[in-house]
């Protein structure tokens, strides 16, 4: 599975619109579609080229085991903190590196994971202006590339979602006992997005399943219709799902599981 690597054209000295945590509180007013809806209307023209709409396959390895190891972690530094190194193309402009930092910031904040610029270190992420947003999952070795399109990426909950699939997670829709907690109606997916809806054996860290997570689906994802619900929240259909903003304490919680982290 190649990787998508058009870079997205931009105007020049046009600044896109870029969505920090306040604006996007602000434009919930107004806006109802949820993290995962702008990112597959982002990957629209690369969708096929994905998993689950937004991830990416190392090209080394398949990870899909990687909440059930420790080969795809970001390992601890002497200090006790996970340290990823990055790099941010230099086509971003300064209000874009901003909010992309302040993403990072939020994630370190919370957890022992610190995001770190990278000097030579041989492992890092690569923040990139390619086209539509998405990650491999896990460190998958060498210069790792996160995709960040400045055309509907460039957002605090859209850049925290494509983090923590870097630092090994998936999507909580695809969890080995999501049967328990969602109803997946496969009448209303086309049959050649059937896959992205498949359980994973995953390692569910002993945390509940979470339909507030930023790593949720929304309920009409990959709909064969528009409007049509894929996803249904069971045995209360009327419970939310689909985040907008920002990560839940239960998300919070995982990374810090997974990382050991003690804070």
């Amino acid at each position: 599975m190649a990787l998508p690597q058009k870079v997205t054209p931009r105007c020049s000295g046009m600044l896109t619109e870029v969505m920090t945590p306040e604006t996007e509180i602000q434009s919930e007013m107004h806006n109802v579609t949820d993290i995962f809806s702008r990112i597959l209307e982002a990957n629209k023209e690369i969708i096929d080229v994905l998993l689950e709409g937004d991830m990416a396959l190392p090209k080394r390895r398949n990870a899909m085991k990687c909440l059930n190891g420790t080969y795809c972690k970001w390992p601890k530094s002497k200090s006790n903190l996970v340290e990823v190194p990055y790099t941010i193309a230099n086509d971003f402009y300064s209000a874009e590196k901003a909010v992309i930092e302040n993403a990072m910031k939020t994630i370190s904040a919370k957890t022992c994971i610190h995001f770190v610029p990278r000097t030579n270190q041989l492992d890092y992420l690569s923040i990139e202006n390619l086209l539509g947003c998405w990650s491999t999952v896990g460190r998958s070795g060498g210069k790792q590339q996160v995709s960040l399109s400045v055309h509907g990426c460039v957002s605090h909950g859209i850049i925290e979602h494509e983090l923590i699939h870097s630092l090994g997670f998936y999507h909580e829709h695809t969890r080995s006992d999501r049967d328990q907690y969602i109803r997946i109606n496969w009448d209303n997916i086309p049959k050649e997005s059937a896959y992205n809806f498949q359980k994973q054996d995953t390692n569910n860290l002993n945390t509940p399943y979470d339909y507030n997570s930023i790593m949720h689906y929304g309920r009409t994802a990959f709909a064969i219709q528009y409007g049509m619900e894929t996803i249904t929240p069971i045995p209360n259909p009327s419970v939310q799902i689909g985040q907008r903003l920002e990560m839940s304490n239960i998300d919070i919680q995982r990374i810090n599981k997974l990382y050991e982290c003690a804070l």
